[in-house]
């Protein structure tokens, strides 16, 4: 203790004693610098580093992507010319060609004059999701009904029938068919996988068989050669004369592969509980069922939170894969364009642009996840 301190204190009786400011690096945003960045000579090392690298990207890749691009312009040559004329032939992104297949990349070959079912549907979509991911909205018993009339209500929406125009699937493209894809297989799986999970614990033989049969098979084969089977093969099985739609048989694909790997991350978490707790329900006289949704499922789905939402990411990743088989989502549509002559050699930009969209859903799902798994957490 300094010698001011100690004259400040010693005018007091003991246990009155005031109380004396925390260190610089102890609070504020030093204190956080200290703690998080220099604490160690390792962490000084590791930030020095860092700071050196960011400094080396950053800066050109702002330039790039920003400072240096070009967003106005009807060709690759033209947004070239641009950069010669403005920026002395530094070389930055050609935007302009993103703003040409703007709606290209949204809605793919959906009639223009009917895109405004694919708008309320999306708006449809937000408003379901709000009363399942959040418990704190106004009327959300009756919020809950209308999220599970809502997928019906969608695929009326982009199918079209009953007094609406209708409009095939292989129109489907662009990020719309990734959101449809995706969306449908994360939530069809986590109930089927549920069920898969629970089944593979089963005490009956024949239901613990065809599970684990069906789990271990769907992990052991690549979504590749699922999205095969299901765009060639399928045919082959039915009764002559029979159509299937491609869309739906990936939409059942894809969703029987992601329930297969949310079956074991859901039984990771079964396994992860104490037996007392299976044993405390059938003590209270609480059937299989109950015991299973009001003490045994949602303890483990707790758990698997982490396990469950990094499949999500993943199954919503792979949704890219439908361009082997003729379905263009996103990257599909951009190799299309990058087919005009006046836009090739723009791939870079595609890559970047469908990457953008891609980490703001993945990254909005992992935040989602952190969020649910504070709320979640009772170990205060």
């Amino acid at each position: 203790m300094s010698s001011a301190n100690l004259t400040t204190t010693a005018n007091h009786e003991p246990g009155e004693y005031p109380d004396l400011p925390p260190p610089r690096t102890e609070v504020g945003v030093w204190g956080w610098v200290y703690h998080n960045l220099l604490s160690t000579r390792m962490n000084f090392v590791i930030t020095v580093v860092t700071i050196y690298f960011l400094y080396v990207i950053i800066p050109p890749m702002l330039d790039w992507l920003f400072l240096n691009a070009v967003y106005n312009a009807g060709s690759r040559d033209e947004c070239r010319a641009i950069m010669d004329a403005e920026l002395g032939g530094a070389r930055g992104a050609c935007w302009a060609f993103i703003g040409h297949r703007f709606e290209l990349f949204v809605y793919g070959f959906y009639p223009v004059e009917l895109r405004w079912r694919v708008n309320l549907a999306f708006i449809m979509m937000l408003a379901a999701l709000v009363p399942v991911l959040f418990d704190h909205v106004p009327y959300r018993k009756w919020g809950l009904w209308y999220s599970l009339a809502t997928p019906v209500i969608i695929c009326w929406l982009l199918i079209g029938g009953l007094g609406l125009q209708p409009v095939p699937t292989n129109l489907f493209g662009g990020f719309m068919l990734t959101l449809v894809i995706g969306v449908t297989g994360i939530v069809g799986s986590l109930p089927i996988g549920i069920c898969l999970a629970l089944g593979r614990q089963s005490h009956l033989p024949a239901v613990r068989i065809v599970c684990v049969s069906f789990i271990e098979f769907i992990r052991g084969v690549p979504l590749i050669t699922l999205l095969f089977v299901a765009s060639t093969m399928l045919n082959y099985f039915l009764p002559p004369g029979t159509t299937f739609d491609l869309l739906l048989r990936v939409l059942i694909m894809v969703t029987l592969f992601s329930s297969a790997y949310i079956a074991e991350v859901v039984r990771g978490g079964l396994q992860a509980l104490p037996k007392g707790q299976q044993e405390a329900a059938d003590a209270m006289g609480l059937k299989y069922w109950q015991s299973m949704r009001l003490i045994i499922l949602p303890q483990a789905l707790k758990i698997s939170i982490p396990g469950i939402v990094n499949t999500f990411i993943g199954l919503y990743k792979d949704t890219t894969l439908v361009i082997i088989i003729g379905l263009l989502d996103p990257l599909g549509v951009g190799r299309a364009s990058l087919a005009d002559t006046k836009w090739q050699g723009l791939s870079t930009e595609v890559y970047v642009f469908v990457a953008i969209f891609f980490f703001v859903s993945c990254f909005a799902m992992a935040r989602y996840s952190l969020y649910l798994e504070k709320k979640l957490h009772t170990g205060h």
